[in-house]
């Protein structure tokens, strides 16, 4: 029988000084790591929110397996993240959950705590729907957020210049040569560098977006500092 959706967040073990290390200054990297733990949990609760999918984490180091489980609970499944580079990780996700049976899956980051429930929503309705083979959700910086794929493609990952501003470009190029349908998401943000922190500190200003934990910890830290080492 045919298995519903798979939604995999990839996420990494939020260590001082291996995570977000672009936002130091004008966070410690203690602080950075901390600020990733709260943009992981947020991502985590808005993954729980999402009805009718198959929740994974995919995460990294190996040996994380039990401070994952410790954030997640039994209502998400682990699997340890493999390959030597991010299109590698991808691709090797990609093809694993596909290969289970289920009928699309959705791989999403850590790094957008604010992005809408909205974006995952019509994500999810154009896989379903049949309406695109390949779902993107672009980021800012030239990235995505968000992929979506209907059966594994590993054309979309290979020679791609990761960390760069041309990734979506060169990814939505190679979905083309392949005659994969692309269907894009709006626009929205990763939070890697000083800008990205700025704009969330303003975002959050709305108590209707839901990044709790995010929230609390910039407030308190701000509270904390004195408000001068918090950009907004």
């Amino acid at each position: 029988m045919t298995k519903r959706l798979a939604l995999a967040v990839m996420a990494k073990r939020p260590q001082a000084g291996k995570v977000k290390t672009r936002l130091c200054p004008p966070l410690t990297p203690e602080e950075a790591a901390q600020l990733a733990h709260c943009f992981l949990l947020d991502k985590l609760e808005q993954i729980r929110r999402f009805p009718s999918v198959a929740r994974f984490v995919a995460f990294s180091p190996p040996d994380a397996e039990d401070f994952f489980y410790a954030q997640a609970g039994e209502a998400f499944s682990l699997l340890p993240q493999r390959g030597v580079d991010l299109g590698e990780r991808l691709s090797d996700l990609s093809a694993r959950l596909l290969g289970a049976g289920f009928t699309a899956v959705m791989i999403i980051g850590t790094d957008s705590p604010t992005l809408p429930d909205a974006a995952l929503q019509e994500a999810h309705a154009v896989l379903t729907r049949d309406r695109a083979d390949v779902v993107l959700g672009p980021v800012d910086d030239g990235g995505y957020y968000l992929i979506g794929l209907r059966r594994p493609s590993e054309v979309l990952f290979q020679g791609i210049a990761w960390s760069t501003d041309t990734v979506l470009l060169q990814t939505v190029a190679r979905a083309g040569r392949a005659a994969l349908r692309t269907h894009l998401l709006p626009k929205w943000f990763d939070v890697d560098g000083e800008p990205d922190l700025r704009r969330l500190v303003r975002d959050l200003a709305d108590d209707r977006i839901p990044a709790p934990r995010t929230r609390a910890y910039l407030l308190g830290l701000g509270s904390s500092k004195g408000g001068d080492r918090i950009p907004v």
